[in-house]
């Protein structure tokens, strides 16, 4: 499958898709927005015009370059084609800190082939940097105009290593009360996609959220995995599945945090 993939083409075009989108929003979304609940009053799920607005440009780019690929976006949904290519678009993972002020929001663009997210783009505009595999064994943060290369923390064993974590409102306080030993573990909170970022960097150790969606997760994968880090599901499946998702520093302590979750999973 890799032997087709051309990485090159694919890098090019979303490190310049990095810096278009920062130039974007200071030239057009740095200003009041509109905001809308789409959960209509059962809950709190925020959608702002800007994140319609990110998703419109960052389609117009896909589809100018590569017109026959899938389009799949959280706001406008599947472009389907015959492809065997498909992008897979979160215009602002973290509305919630957008919506507040946080600078931790971030554009989130995945390239899958043939169902596989190959590459992973996580620009962070209010940051001025961003994350990007080159192939599937090496990943960048890109900022202050420097290029450093990512590789996870990978021998901090369980005992010292950090860890972050957010259910997002996700998980039942009956299945919190079972996990007491993991969530004694909790040091960290999670800054949206920014953490995932930081266990690339070495930062921190363990990430654990709840009720990933496929575009809150696939363009991080690969980002992940080429840092040298493992992602899956709590019950260890595939995390392109989406859903609750562990990303660790090496496979001990990957099991061992499957096995405290267990009871809850």
């Amino acid at each position: 499958m890799t032997e087709k993939f051309n990485y090159k083409i694919y890098f090019d075009f979303l490190n310049s898709l990095a810096k278009d989108l920062t130039k974007f929003y200071y030239s057009k979304l740095d200003k009041k927005f509109k905001i809308q609940n789409k959960l209509k009053g059962t809950g709190y799920d925020p959608v702002t015009t800007s994140d319609k607005a990110f998703e419109r440009f960052i389609r117009q780019k896909i589809s100018k370059r590569f017109p026959n690929h899938q389009i799949i976006g959280e706001e406008y949904g599947h472009k389907h084609s015959s492809s065997d290519y498909s992008w897979v678009i979160d215009p602002i993972d973290g509305t919630r800190s957008f919506v507040i002020g946080n600078p931790t929001w971030s554009n989130l663009i995945s390239l899958n082939y043939k169902n596989i997210p190959m590459l992973g783009l996580a620009n962070f505009p209010k940051l001025k940097k961003f994350y990007l595999n080159k192939n599937s064994k090496e990943a960048y943060v890109f900022e202050n105009k420097k290029k450093i290369r990512l590789k996870v923390n990978s021998k901090i064993n369980f005992s010292n290593a950090k860890l972050a974590a957010a259910f997002h409102g996700y998980l039942s306080l009956e299945k919190q009360m079972k996990i007491k030993k993991f969530i004694k573990r909790m040091q960290f909170p999670c800054f949206d996609a920014l953490t995932y970022g930081q266990l690339a960097e070495g930062r921190v150790d363990i990430v654990v959220q709840c009720a990933n969606k496929i575009w809150d997760i696939h363009p991080l994968i690969p980002i992940i995995r080429a840092a040298g880090g493992i992602v899956t599901t709590w019950k260890n499946e595939k995390a392109e599945l989406g859903g609750n998702i562990i990303a660790s520093n090496n496979l001990r302590n990957h099991k061992n945090i499957i096995k405290l979750l267990k009871p809850a999973s």
